[in-house]
């Protein structure tokens, strides 16, 4: 039987850097090469980003002026796959990720899958990070990355009047509104790896007997960057709330005190990792304060503005 053919959709912005692995670690996927297809949309990038993509795919498209009209380009226009999947450029796929996808897909109703995601680093704040989004796999604040083509087009896709922000939270509500998204819990074998397991190992994680994942590169974690990108996506929260409504299930999780600080951390028994590591836990405390302070200094900002 001819495997379905799945399109993986790469939209980038100067990502000289990180492009080059990325494509590589799709490149490298157990899956046959013939039945992938690697689409690269970039965003008038003046480095060599498409130089480098345009080694591994003839599909490098230019398009703008934000990133969600680029992954609906690359996604709803250009996409010809069964199934679809949307990454960013400086994310490393290990080498069972899409194989993994397509079985857990196929043994179930889902129309999406949420995959583990792992953050890469080995600086303090890399590790808070990584110790933090450990925690979200699979919960409302996680966000599916590989769904079924047919129900990507009839979500619509992600909204267009928003450039950053709750995009992938949008999308799911979407997406749920048409089905179930489930979770790929497979192990990655260790003899899988290629030259890529250096490049993994040598940012904090070791890849032997790892759960398939995605790895995020934030070696390079600079925090003044990372809270000038929160204060970016905060003005799109207000929009996403009243569009699903504020008593909505996920929205009160996902913006509400209580889940956002404590229920998502200590739910299911994820308790225990708050104590076998205390360190992290508290730099993980403080960086979502530092977080929540930015949402409310927008917030505010955004009613006084109306108010004058």
């Amino acid at each position: 039987m001819t495997l379905p053919l799945i399109s993986v959709v790469v939209t980038t912005k100067n990502e000289e850097k990180h492009i080059g692995n990325c494509l590589a670690s799709i490149a490298a996927q157990d899956y046959p090469a013939d039945r992938l297809e690697i689409i690269v949309v970039d965003n008038d990038s003046d480095d060599k980003t498409k130089e480098i993509a345009r080694k591994y795919t003839d599909k490098v498209f230019d398009k703008g002026p934000e990133r969600n009209v680029q992954r609906n380009y690359g996604l709803l226009e250009v996409a010809t796959g069964q199934y679809c999947m949307w990454i960013d450029a400086d994310m490393i796929l290990s080498p069972s990720v899409i194989k993994a996808c397509l079985e857990t897909i196929r043994a179930t109703d889902d129309v999406a899958l949420n995959i583990p995601e792992i953050v890469l680093g080995r600086g303090f704040w890399s590790k808070v990070r990584r110790f933090e989004r450990s925690f979200y796999d699979n919960t409302v604040i996680d966000g599916c990355r590989f769904i079924r083509t047919d129900a990507m087009v009839k979500s619509g896709g992600f909204a267009h009047e928003w450039t950053h922000g709750p995009d992938d939270w949008d999308l799911d509500k979407k997406l749920k509104a048409l089905g179930s998204i489930g979770y790929v819990q497979q192990t990655e074998s260790d003899s899988s790896w290629g030259p890529i397991r250096d490049y993994i190992n040598a940012r904090g994680v070791e890849t032997s007997q790892q759960k398939v994942s995605i790895y995020h590169n934030e070696s390079d974690f600079d925090m003044s960057f990372y809270l000038a990108k929160k204060r970016y996506y905060a003005p799109n929260l207000e929009p996403y709330v009243l569009r699903w409504g504020k008593n909505d299930p996920d929205v009160k999780k996902q913006l509400g005190l209580w889940y956002r600080y404590f229920g998502v951390f200590i739910e299911s028994g994820k308790w225990k990792k708050l104590l076998r590591h205390p360190v992290l836990s508290l730099g993980m405390w403080c960086l979502r304060t530092f977080v929540g302070v930015i949402y409310l200094t927008e917030k505010n900002k955004k009613v006084e503005e109306a108010s004058a």
